[in-house]
C-alpha cells in the first residue's frame, strides 16, 4: 500500500486538506454564533450551504472532467476552494460566510469526485488500494481539521479560514508539479449519467442508506460542539481523537471486518453498534459531558467502517464506470449531510438537545434498514468466498 507512485500522494496530500475543511469548522462554531450575534441553525446552514451545493455540483464534476481530464478539474477545484475559503475569512454576517461556504463547496466537490477516480487510475494494487488511501485522507482530514480549527481559531476565528486557503494553495502547486497529465477520456460523461446510473438497484440502495446514515454522521460532527460547553481547544480535542478513530478504523479495521463477515453484514452491523452510541449520547446529553466525549470518540471508529465499507461498495456495485458512480452515489449522501446539521439545530430549539441525538439513532437505523432491505441486490457483487 506505500509503495504508491508520488502523483497518488500529491493527490492523498491535497485530499487530506480538501476534507479538513469539514471539519475545520467544528471548534469555532460556539465563537462564530458568539461573534456573528447568530443562532445555533444558523451557523450550521455553514454546513448545509457547504454539502449542499458539494451534493448537487456532484452531477456536473464528470461532465467536466471527460471533457478536460482530471488533473485541470482538480485544479480548478482547489482554486475555487483556495478563493472562497479566504472570503469566507473577511465575512462580516452569518450570511456572507454561508454564501462563501457555499461557494467553498463547489471547489469541493470538483475535488473531491475527482480525486478518487484519479488515485484509482494512478496507484499501485488496484481500486481497493486507492479506495482506502482514500478513506485514510478523508479520516485524517477530519482529524487535523478540528485541531487546525482549534488551534488557529483559539486566537482568531478567522484564521482557520484563512490557513485552509494557504494549505490548499499549497496542494494546487503540490498537484502541478508531481500529477502528470490525465487522458481525457474516449467517452464523454453525459450530465444525465449519474442520475440513470441510480437506477441501478444496488448503487440506488447503496445511496439511499448512505444519506440516513451521513444524517448520522453529520448530526455528530455538527451539534456535539453546541453541548460540550467547551472552548475552541476543548472542541478540537475531542474531535481529533474522533478523527484519528476514523482514519485508523477506515484503513486497518474495515478490510478486516470485511473479509471476516462480507460487506454486507459487516455494515449492517456497524450501523446498528452506531445507532446505539447515538441513543448513548441522546440519554447523556444534558447530564454526562463525560460520556458524551467518550461517544463520540467511539462514533469514529464506527464512522470509519462505514466510510469505507459505503465507498467500496458504490464503487463496485453497478456496472457504472466508477467515477459515474461515484458522482450519483456522492449526490445522494451529500443530501444527508446538507440536512443534518440544521435540522439537528432546529429540533434542539424547538424541543431538545437529546430528541436531536434520539432522530439521529432513528436515520440511522432506517440507513441499516435500507441495506438488509436490497441486501440480494448488493451481496451478488461481493468478493467470492465472503
Amino acid at each position: 500500500m506505500l509503495k504508491q507512485p508520488k502523483a497518488v500522494w500529491a493527490v492523498a496530500f491535497a485530499a487530506v486538506f480538501a476534507f479538513m475543511g469539514i471539519g475545520l469548522v467544528d471548534p469555532i462554531l460556539p465563537a462564530i454564533a458568539k461573534n456573528l450575534s447568530a443562532t445555533p441553525s444558523q451557523v450550521s446552514l455553514l454546513f448545509t450551504s457547504y454539502f449542499l451545493v458539494t451534493a448537487i455540483a456532484m452531477l456536473i464534476t464528470g461532465f467536466i472532467s471527460s471533457r478536460i481530464g482530471g488533473k485541470k478539474t482538480l485544479l480548478i477545484g482547489l482554486s475555487i476552494i483556495v478563493v472562497f475559503a479566504a472570503l469566507s475569512g473577511m465575512s462580516n454576517t452569518v450570511s456572507e460566510l454561508v454564501g462563501f461556504r457555499a461557494g467553498w463547496g463547489l471547489g469541493n466537490a470538483l475535488f473531491v469526485a475527482t480525486s478518487l477516480a484519479v488515485m484509482v487510475g494512478v496507484a499501485s494494487g488496484g481500486a481497493a488500494t486507492a479506495i482506502i488511501l482514500y478513506e485514510a485522507a478523508l479520516g485524517l482530514g477530519l482529524s487535523l481539521g478540528p485541531l487546525m480549527g482549534a488551534l488557529l481559531g483559539g486566537w482568531q476565528w478567522r484564521a482557520p479560514f484563512f490557513g485552509t486557503a494557504t494549505a490548499m494553495a499549497i496542494a494546487f502547486v503540490l498537484v502541478v508539479i508531481l500529477l502528470p497529465k490525465t487522458q481525457i477520456p474516449a467517452k464523454k460523461t453525459r450530465l444525465r449519467d449519474p442520475l440513470v446510473a441510480l437506477s441501478h438497484k444496488g448503487l440506488r440502495t447503496t445511496a439511499g442508506s448512505a444519506l440516513f446514515y451521513n444524517y448520522g454522521f453529520f448530526t455528530i460532527l455538527s451539534f456535539v460542539p453546541f453541548i460540550l460547553g467547551f472552548d475552541a481547544y476543548g472542541i478540537g480535542a475531542v474531535f481529533f481523537g474522533w478523527g484519528v478513530c476514523v482514519a485508523v478504523f477506515s484503513v486497518f479495521v474495515a478490510p478486516i471486518v470485511q473479509r471476516r463477515f462480507g460487506p454486507t453484514k459487516a455494515l449492517m452491523g456497524s450501523l446498528v453498534v452506531l445507532m446505539l452510541v447515538l441513543a448513548g449520547i441522546a440519554l447523556a446529553a444534558g447530564h454526562s459531558v463525560t460520556v458524551i466525549v467518550v461517544l463520540t470518540i467511539v462514533s469514529g471508529a464506527l464512522l470509519g467502517i462505514n466510510n469505507t465499507l459505503f465507498t467500496e461498495m458504490a464503487m463496485s456495485v453497478s456496472d457504472a464506470p466508477r467515477p459515474v458512480a461515484s458522482a450519483g452515489y456522492n449526490f445522494v449522501r451529500w443530501m444527508g449531510g446538507a440536512l443534518a446539521p440544521f435540522l439537528s439545530a432546529k429540533i434542539a430549539e424547538h424541543s431538545s438537545a437529546a430528541v436531536t441525538f434520539y432522530v439521529a439513532a432513528a436515520m440511522v437505523l432506517v440507513s441499516a434498514g435500507v441495506i438488509y432491505g436490497g441486501r440480494k441486490f448488493l451481496t451478488a457483487h461481493e468478493p467470492h468466498g465472503v
